[in-house]
C-alpha cells in the first residue's frame, strides 16, 4: 500500500516534530512544509529531504494529509483551507478558537469524507491505556496541569492553553452531562488569564477540580481521582500511577492494597499521528475526533464564560 503523503503548516515548537515523525513514518511520507518564517521552512524541510512552500495551496496540491501545527489563532483558517480542499486534517489542540468554528470543521469534514483528528496529546501518554480501566464511576477529580511561563501558546487563555487538556481528559471519563460550572482566575504576566480554577460538577455526582497554570516555577501534571473503592493517582510527566483499593478481612479493620503502575517512554506525538494515519486508512473514527474536539471545546468556553462573568467590572454605586 502507498504511503500518504503528508504536509505540515506551521513548523515552530510542535510542527517540527510532526514533519519529523512523518519523514520517519513508515506509513507516511513528508511531501512538504508552509511556515510564515520561510528561512526555518526551508531549513526543517531540507532536515528531512522535503520541500518547503510558501503559500499553502501550493502545499495542498502535493499533500493527502496536512498537520496543522500554528497558533490557535490559526487553526480554523488554516484548517478549513485544507478541508476545503479534501484534505485529511490533524489539528493541534484546541481545534478553534470558537466552538461555532469547531462545528464548522466538523461539518465540512462530513461533507468532503476527510478526516479530522484533534491533536489531543495526553490521551496517548502511554500511563493512560493502563490506568483508563481502573477509573471505575469517579466521584471526584483532582487535576493540577502547571507550567513556567512561555509566551508560546499566550494567544489564548489559560483554559484554552493548558486546562483544556485535562478537561478532554475528564469528558472522555463519560461523567455526564455538565449541570453547574464556577471559577476564578487572574491576569498576571500576559492579556489573557494565566491561572484558573474551576470546579465543575455533573449532573449523575461526580464533580471536577480544575487548576491550571502557567506561572508556575516547577512543572506539575496530575490527577487524583476517587472512587467508592479507593483513590488512583497519575503523574502525566513521570508516566506514573498508583491504585488504592480499599481491602477488607472479616474481622478486620479495612485497609489500602496499593498497586504501583509505571508505563514506558513511548512519544505520545508518534503514537497520535499513528493513529490518525491509520484511521484515514481505515476510515474509521479517531481516537480524538472533530466532535471530541468540538465538545471540549464547548466546555471551556462554559468556563470562559463563567471566568468573564466574575471578574466583569462592578458599576460605581453612587448612593
Amino acid at each position: 500500500m502507498d504511503t500518504l503523503r503528508a504536509g505540515v503548516v506551521g513548523v515552530g515548537h510542535l510542527g517540527q516534530h510532526h514533519a519529523r515523525l512523518y519523514a520517519s513514518s513508515p506509513d507516511a511520507t513528508l511531501v512538504g512544509v508552509v511556515d510564515q518564517d520561510y528561512t526555518r521552512a526551508s531549513a526543517i524541510a531540507q532536515k528531512h529531504g522535503a520541500q518547503a512552500f510558501r503559500l499553502l495551496p501550493e502545499l495542498l496540491k502535493h499533500v493527502e494529509v496536512v498537520s496543522v501545527a500554528v497558533p490557535t489563532s490559526g487553526h480554523y483558517a488554516i484548517a478549513k483551507t485544507c478541508l476545503e480542499a479534501g484534505k485529511h486534517v490533524l489539528v493541534e489542540k484546541p481545534i478553534a478558537v470558537l466552538p461555532s468554528e469547531a462545528q464548522e470543521l466538523v461539518g465540512l469534514a462530513r461533507r468532503h469524507g476527510c478526516t479530522l483528528q484533534v491533536g489531543h496529546s495526553e490521551r496517548f501518554n502511554p500511563i493512560m491505556p493502563l490506568m483508563r480501566p481502573h477509573l471505575q464511576k469517579p466521584m471526584l477529580f483532582e487535576c493540577h496541569r502547571l507550567g513556567m511561563y512561555s509566551e508560546r501558546g499566550t494567544d489564548v487563555d489559560v483554559i484554552l492553553d493548558l486546562m483544556i487538556h485535562d478537561l478532554d481528559l475528564l469528558l472522555a471519563c463519560n461523567p455526564g452531562p455538565v449541570e453547574e460550572v464556577s471559577v476564578v482566575g487572574e491576569v498576571l504576566l500576559s492579556s489573557t488569564h494565566d491561572v484558573a480554577n474551576a470546579r465543575i460538577q455533573f449532573k449523575e455526582g461526580c464533580v471536577a477540580n480544575l487548576t491550571a497554570s502557567r506561572i508556575s516555577p516547577k512543572a506539575m501534571r496530575q490527577w487524583r481521582v476517587f472512587q467508592a473503592d479507593g483513590c488512583v493517582s497519575i503523574d502525566f510527566q513521570a508516566r506514573h500511577g498508583v491504585i488504592s483499593r480499599r481491602s477488607v478481612v472479616p474481622g478486620q479493620k479495612p485497609t489500602m492494597a496499593v498497586e504501583e503502575v509505571q508505563a514506558g517512554d513511548a512519544e505520545p506525538l508518534k503514537l497520535q499521528l499513528e493513529s490518525f494515519l491509520q484511521a484515514i486508512r481505515d476510515r474509521s473514527r479517531p481516537v480524538v475526533s472533530g466532535e471530541d474536539g468540538a465538545a471540549v471545546l464547548e466546555l471551556a468556553h462554559r468556563v470562559l464564560s463563567c471566568m468573564n462573568v466574575r471578574n466583569r467590572p462592578r458599576a460605581y454605586d453612587h448612593r
